[in-house]
């Protein structure tokens, strides 16, 4: 394991990030690997930015543009909606069904509960889920908690790496108003 510089704020990264194969949803998938090196990162690369929700970990600050702005946006928009018509207070379960039916609405393409298998010294340990991976570019894990955590936010960075993909967007529907429940994290 090397060590990661600490998290720095951003507005956002240019550039087009490479797809990677993701697994099909729990039905008999085979789920993508990670190692245990994945599962956790130091809490001074999870710290998140307050300027603009942004966590960035181990690359240069770059403010050209947002990654995958106009997918990101529409993710958003769609957990706004289900936001308007359930409000606070629900099982992040209600919701996640709730933004699948969105996003499949907006046809916007994504899976839910897309299993990531855990590796230790090459020997499969166990799963997690992906909440969503949408358009096999954006990881999507949601929450229904009083205020989001450090750990929230490793979470998402594990999956980040297990998946190789680089954005995460963590929201947490217990938010008031949806749009400050949600943080864009780039790896």
């Amino acid at each position: 394991m090397h060590d990661m510089p600490s998290a720095s704020p951003v507005v956002g990264l240019a550039g087009a990030a490479r797809r990677a194969p993701v697994a099909p949803e729990r039905q008999g998938a085979e789920p993508l690997h990670a190692t245990a090196a994945h599962a956790s990162a130091p809490p001074n690369a999870i710290a998140n930015s307050l300027a603009g929700n942004v966590t960035h970990v181990g690359r240069p600050v770059r403010s050209a543009g947002l990654l995958f702005p106009e997918l990101s946006h529409a993710i958003v928009g769609a957990a706004i909606e289900v936001h308007k018509h359930i409000g606070p207070g629900q099982l992040e379960s209600v919701y996640q069904r709730a933004l699948g039916k969105e996003l499949a609405f907006r046809k916007i393409p994504a899976r839910a509960q897309v299993p990531i298998a855990m590796t230790y010294k090459g020997e499969r340990v166990g799963d997690f889920f992906a909440d969503f991976i949408v358009d096999d570019l954006v990881v999507v894990e949601l929450k229904a908690v009083e205020k989001v955590h450090g750990a929230h936010v490793a979470q998402v960075l594990s999956y980040l790496r297990a998946t190789e993909l680089r954005l995460g967007l963590l929201i947490n529907f217990n938010a008031a108003v949806l749009y400050r429940g949600v943080r864009r994290i780039v790896l």
